[in-house]
């Protein structure tokens, strides 16, 4: 998409690909986002907005301080389990993984990490060994539980979810989600539907149609 689209690709606060990581911080991420669609010094601000993941967390949390920077929201696999705390498959992962985050500051980053891939994806995880794997294994440990995140439903800003079909967490918070006005469409890929052919071709579509809509309202 970055071949037709001006595309900012961002990192998360304590993402830097070298630096030593940090405790993750939603309002940093957020604020993250909003830097990246301030106004460009030529009367330009604004965009549409693309998250994944946790990502989906700080991209809800940025559309609630300034839907008027948010020209659209397309949330992929969001993790935003706080706002379906109280629902089953939430619920179920949540009593899972939450005594694992009590003791995550007590746990080397590797135990941590073989901990968390163990009760996810019910695997085994090969021990960290390069610079990269350390540091990745470090940022998973000081990972905030997506349920503590301040998340409020987004007003206003046309929002598209998609996920893969393949996990009933995601498509609990997708079917969430559409209750309160977001469309929510399911393309294969797993956790990155984005990466498939009808993935990629759903995204575009709904941003293209957005575009066109915005366009005309404006002309």
């Amino acid at each position: 998409m970055a071949l037709d689209y001006d595309a900012l690709f961002l990192r998360r606060h304590g993402f830097d690909p070298v630096a030593e990581p940090l405790e993750s911080d939603f309002a940093a991420d957020a604020a993250i986002v909003l830097a990246s669609l301030a106004d460009d010094g030529r009367g330009e601000a604004g965009g549409h907005v693309v998250a994944h993941s946790q990502g989906a967390i700080a991209a809800m949390m940025a559309a609630v301080e300034r839907p008027d920077l948010v020209q659209s929201l397309t949330l992929v696999e969001p993790a935003c389990l706080s706002l379906t705390a109280e629902l089953p498959a939430t619920a179920a992962h949540r009593a899972l993984m939450q005594p694992l985050f009590d003791v995550r500051h007590n746990l080397s980053d590797d135990d941590f990490q073989r901990e968390f891939i163990r009760r996810v994806f019910a695997a085994d995880a090969p021990g960290a060994t390069t610079p990269e794997a350390l540091r990745a294994a470090r940022r998973l440990r000081l990972q905030a539980p997506p349920w503590d995140a301040p998340l409020q439903i987004v007003p206003g800003v046309p929002t598209l979810v998609l996920t893969g079909g393949w996990e009933p967490l995601y498509e609990e918070i997708a079917g969430y989600l559409r209750e309160t006005g977001a469309l929510h469409r399911t393309a294969p890929g797993g956790h990155r539907p984005q990466d498939s052919i009808e993935g990629d071709r759903v995204i575009r579509s709904f941003i293209g149609e957005v575009s066109r809509l915005q366009h005309a309202r404006a002309s």
